[in-house]
């Protein structure tokens, strides 16, 4: 089964240097078949390989990506490779420490331990290796960014950020932190029409009946093609747009209204709730209004647009 929380709307484990990738479980076995390995494409002497073009295609396909696959792999492999040169030039790049700590946690959000995690992406055709060179990069960028359009010059710190924060008036803020988990009533898209409309009913009696989330796993093993998965600790600022008001509206022990996504049919419990104030918090609402201000997206994109203008590209 795939959590139906896409990443760029969702981000948990690394905070804003987190994994850009819809978290995924049992639906990673599709399987994948061996090709010849040759060089595809050469970026500022960066090999892409055609093994890598159909990893990548297959991790899009685990993310419900629609259109054309292959084209898409072929321009998210040229992005990554841009990236991981410019941080080579730079000299910083996630090191294999916090890359591997990264997919620990994205294992555990997946009850899976880190063999079983990579078990299964090779078995998807995407390869463990290949997923965390995805993951570098998605802890790599936001710095980079972060460092080409500081004034600084660098990338501020957790104790910078505040400063700043505390500097422009007012105390250092709070936020909510939320102990979340997502319950699941899956629909198989070949099934939607037929079985939508009960799954509904069936997701809105579980919800009347739920008792809280110690019992929650115990509680769905009774019904047919539910999950329930601790999303664990989750800050305001991160919440998904798609659930964030229904998340802040509902109280600690209490549950979402239901809402239909590509998964079924689902809603969120709220394990716990609680007001925090330290300095993960208040670089969070930071780092949280420069996005809402579209300052990050902005400044990302223009500075993709210089690396693409200044690097070699050659095609196999």
């Amino acid at each position: 089964m795939t959590i139906g929380l896409k990443r760029e709307n969702f981000t948990i484990g690394a905070r804003r240097a987190a994994l850009a990738v819809a978290v995924v479980a049992a639906a990673l076995f599709y399987g994948g078949s061996a090709v010849a390995n040759k060089i595809a494409i050469v970026v500022n002497d960066r090999v892409i390989t055609t093994l890598d073009l159909q990893r990548r295609s297959k991790l899009l396909q685990l993310q419900r990506e629609k259109g054309n696959l292959n084209e898409k792999a072929k321009e998210q492999m040229i992005e990554q490779a841009l990236k991981l040169s410019e941080a080579d030039r730079l000299g910083y790049s996630a090191s294999d420490t916090q890359v591997d700590a990264a997919f620990t946690r994205f294992a555990k959000g997946n009850k899976m331990s880190d063999k079983q995690m990579e078990k299964a992406l090779d078995q998807s055709g995407v390869g463990a290796d290949h997923f965390k060179e995805f993951i570098r990069t998605q802890m790599t960028w936001p710095k980079l960014v972060e460092a080409r359009f500081s004034t600084s010059g660098g990338r501020m710190s957790t104790e910078e950020l505040v400063k700043n924060m505390l500097e422009r008036g007012g105390e250092k803020p709070t936020t909510t932190e939320y102990i979340l988990q997502q319950v699941i009533f899956v629909v198989p898209q070949s099934k939607r029409s037929a079985i939508l409309d009960r799954r509904k009913r069936e997701a809105s009696n579980m919800r009347s009946r739920f008792v809280g989330c110690d019992s929650s796993h115990e509680f769905a093993k009774g019904l047919l093609d539910v999950s329930v998965r601790d999303l664990g600790r989750v800050m305001q600022p991160e919440l998904p747009k798609n659930w964030k008001a229904a998340v802040e509206k509902t109280p600690e022990g209490g549950t979402t209204p239901v809402q239909v996504t590509d998964q079924g049919v689902e809603f969120l419990a709220v394990c716990r709730a609680k007001q925090v104030s330290d300095d993960l918090a208040a670089e969070m609402v930071f780092r949280s209004e420069n996005q809402e201000n579209g300052d990050s997206n902005a400044n990302s994109d223009k500075f993709l647009k210089e690396l693409q203008e200044k690097a070699r590209i050659s095609y196999h």
